[in-house]
């Protein structure tokens, strides 16, 4: 213990330790997200595949849900668990690269305080986990080149092969550093471990890639369709990887830069620079939403912090060595709590709602209320089961022994489902995304209490429609916020199935 805290590991440790206390301390906070009740879902609909995600986040889900039966602090704890360790990987990465102790604490800072990190690292959801897959493969890469040991090559191709699983954006990533490579190390081609490592990481790819052939490609479906490819051009995609990485991050991230294509000791390792650039050129022609770059910042963090460390040696800064660690941390401090859930909603509303398009703005999303999305949609669905819950317990008898819910998104889908049981609710159907796989279930649509969907559209498939109720929410999403319930009945189809792919929407 002794040796570790004297090492140049401490610090970027104990940066982690305050990384991972800080979002433990708001694990319970505000409510389950949207996504992480539908991650919910799938676990308990374990496939090889999914419409918008592969198979990695369910099946944590099922493992969550065995032993604590989705508790949203145990889900909580594992994604800050992940956004701690990306911090270290960070650090790690700076010492590979031949940092010293300052080095791998402002590398291993710069992570903590990045603030797609900070919100990914209190949800439940694939983005903080892909990060981490990123950064690891990262360091792999590092130590391959480093000690020129190309089996490691096969190490670097299971990391990626559960990135795969995790997020198919690791398929950029391995792309952009292919290129890299191309560019300026491309003795790495001469050597049979690439070819294994890239094997073994396809492999992984294999049942998701089966599931999407057996169900018609609906992964392909989704993303044709997805708000993803809408990132805003490419002024608005530039400023938002300021905000999204923190803006006291950006003398790291051109440091880092600087380091890769500058300095003779990051000369090696430029491939990771070439990866950078490449897939920022690539996401900007794609029009891609800012977080996706995100998980590519840790390995720029680590080599800018080493430019940095030699810079103010050389000039003998010695108060920027106090100044900059300070600066950041500070910031990180101030834009945690538009990242996370850790202000009461009342002192939210006071203080930070001002901020909430920015803050949706830099996590590529459009909507917002008092919060910004990845805050808004953690409020409102009890509300909404409770409302549901009232509309259902009015029907008459026999309506109700027939009735199930019919909801415009997955979202309201899963809320539904997942308090079913405590608001003693019929099932939730709905045709978006992986919700149209599960179909109606024994759902016969004969009376159907509608979310989200307007008098007209529920009119097409019933004779007889009236409203029942309205549900109401506060700090929730616009979206769900005054919404119309309608109750469906005489339906114009002799069963469900015969309209079922009518409800079909993928994005």
């Amino acid at each position: 213990m002794r040796g570790l805290l004297s090492s140049s590991m401490a610090i970027p440790l104990l940066i982690a330790l305050v990384d991972l206390v800080l979002h433990l301390a708001v694990a319970n906070n505000y409510g389950y997200f949207r996504d992480e009740l539908y991650y919910i879902a799938a676990g308990r609909h374990l496939a090889f595949g999914y419409v918008d995600f592969p198979p990695f986040i369910a099946v944590l889900a099922a493992e969550l849900d065995k032993v604590a039966n989705d508790n949203l602090i145990a889900l909580h704890v594992v994604t800050a668990l992940a956004a701690s360790a990306i911090v270290i990987v960070t650090a790690l990465m700076a010492r590979e690269l031949g940092g010293g102790r300052f080095a791998q604490s402002l590398a291993a800072l710069g992570s903590a305080v990045t603030v797609v990190f900070l919100a990914t690292g209190s949800l439940f959801s694939m983005d903080v986990f892909d990060a981490l897959w990123w950064s690891l493969a990262a360091l792999i890469f590092i130590r391959l080149v480093r000690r020129d040991d190309p089996r490691l090559w096969l190490l670097f191709g299971l990391v990626a092969g559960i990135g795969l699983t995790t997020k198919v954006t690791m398929l950029f990533f391995g792309f952009a550093l292919t290129v890299g490579m191309l560019i300026s190390a491309r003795q790495h081609f001469r050597t049979r471990w690439l070819y294994l490592g890239g094997l073994i990481a396809a492999l992984f790819l294999v049942p998701y890639v089966i599931w999407n052939a057996v169900n018609g490609w609906p992964t392909l479906g989704f993303w044709q369709n997805y708000g993803g490819a809408d990132g805003g051009g490419p002024l608005s995609f530039f400023a938002n990887q300021i905000l999204s990485a923190n803006p006291f991050n950006l003398v790291l991230t051109v440091a880092g830069l600087v380091f890769y294509f500058r300095h003779s000791a990051g000369k090696p390792y430029r491939a990771l620079g070439w990866a950078y650039v490449v897939l920022y050129i690539l996401f900007t022609i794609l029009n891609s939403k800012s977080y996706f770059l995100l998980p590519a910042y840790p390995m720029l963090f680590a080599g800018g912090a080493i430019q940095l460390e030699g810079a103010f040696q050389r000039r003998r800064w010695h108060w920027a060595r106090v100044v900059l660690p300070a600066a950041t941390a500070l910031s990180g401090l101030l834009l945690a709590p538009l990242a996370m859930p850790m202000l009461s909603p009342a002192t939210f509303t006071r203080t930070y709602s001002h901020l909430a398009g920015t803050g949706n703005s830099g996590a590529g999303q459009s909507t917002a209320g008092v919060f910004p999305q990845y805050l808004g949609d953690r409020f409102g669905w009890t509300e909404m089961a409770a409302t549901l819950s009232t509309a259902y317990k009015q029907l008459p008898d026999a309506e109700r022994a027939q009735a199930c819910i019919f909801t415009e998104n997955y979202g309201e889908a899963a809320a539904l489902n997942f308090y079913a049981e405590k608001y003693d609710l019929p099932p939730a159907i709905s045709g978006h995304n992986n919700y149209y796989f599960w179909g109606p279930g024994k759902c016969s649509g004969q009376v159907i209490l509608t979310v989200g969907q307007s008098r007209e559209d529920v009119e097409k498939n019933y004779s007889h429609v009236v409203q029942v109720a309205t549900n109401t929410c506060d700090y929730c999403m616009q979206d769900e916020n005054d919404i119309p319930i309608f109750l469906g009945t005489d339906p114009k189809y002799s069963s469900v199935r015969d309209v079922w792919s009518q409800s079909k929407h993928f994005n």
